[in-house]
C-alpha cells in the first residue's frame, strides 16, 4: 500500500507545511503591478469626461448646424436651427414661432452668440439661425465655453457654411 502522505503527522512535517502558508515576494509584485497599470489606464479617463462632454456637445451642435443647411437646400424652403440655454427643471423653453428642424440645449454649457455686425450677447432665451435654399444664412458664431475650454462655431453668412473651432489658451 502506498502513503498518502510523503510526510509522517510529526512536528517537522507540520512546521514544514506552515512555512509554505502565504505569498511569495513574486505574486506580491505581480498583482501590485497590475493594480498600477489598471490606475494609470482608469484614472487619466476619469479627469477626461468633462472634456469629452464639451467635444461631444461641439460636434452636437455642429452637426445640427449642418443638417438644417442640408434640409434647406434639398426641400426649398427655410430651416431654422434653435439654441437654447441651460433651463432650470420646472422651466419651460419659449417655443419658436417657425417650424425647427432640431435644438440643442445646452448642458453646463455657457452659450454666446455673436451676429455679423460683431455684437456679442448671452443666449438668455433662445437663439434661431436660419438656413436658406439658395445657400445663404443669418449668420453669426456660437461661442461655447465650459470651465477652461472654449469653441466657436462660426456660420458664414453668405455661403451658410458652418465651421468649428476650438479655441485654446
Amino acid at each position: 500500500m502506498t502513503p498518502i502522505s510523503a510526510c509522517r503527522p510529526t512536528s517537522k512535517c507540520l512546521a514544514r507545511s506552515r512555512r509554505v502558508a502565504g505569498f511569495t515576494l513574486l505574486e506580491l509584485l505581480l498583482v501590485l503591478t497590475i493594480i498600477g497599470m489598471a490606475a494609470v489606464l482608469v484614472v487619466p479617463n476619469v479627469g477626461n469626461i468633462n472634456a469629452r462632454t464639451f467635444s461631444a456637445q461641439t460636434r452636437q451642435a455642429s452637426s445640427l448646424l449642418n443638417y438644417a443647411r442640408r434640409i434647406a437646400v434639398v426641400s426649398g424652403q427655410p430651416s431654422t436651427a434653435t439654441f437654447y440655454p441651460t433651463l432650470e427643471d420646472d422651466q419651460e423653453p419659449d417655443l419658436p414661432q417657425r417650424s425647427s428642424v432640431g435644438s440643442w440645449q445646452s448642458n453646463g454649457t455657457t452659450v454666446r452668440f455673436r451676429d455679423s455686425t460683431d455684437r456679442e450677447s448671452p443666449v438668455d432665451d433662445l437663439v434661431e439661425i436660419t438656413f436658406y435654399p439658395e445657400g445663404g444664412s443669418t449668420g453669426g458664431t456660437l461661442l461655447l465655453a465650459q470651465g477652461a475650454q472654449q469653441a466657436s462655431i462660426d456660420i458664414d453668412p453668405f455661403t451658410g457654411r458652418v465651421e468649428t473651432e476650438y479655441v485654446e489658451e
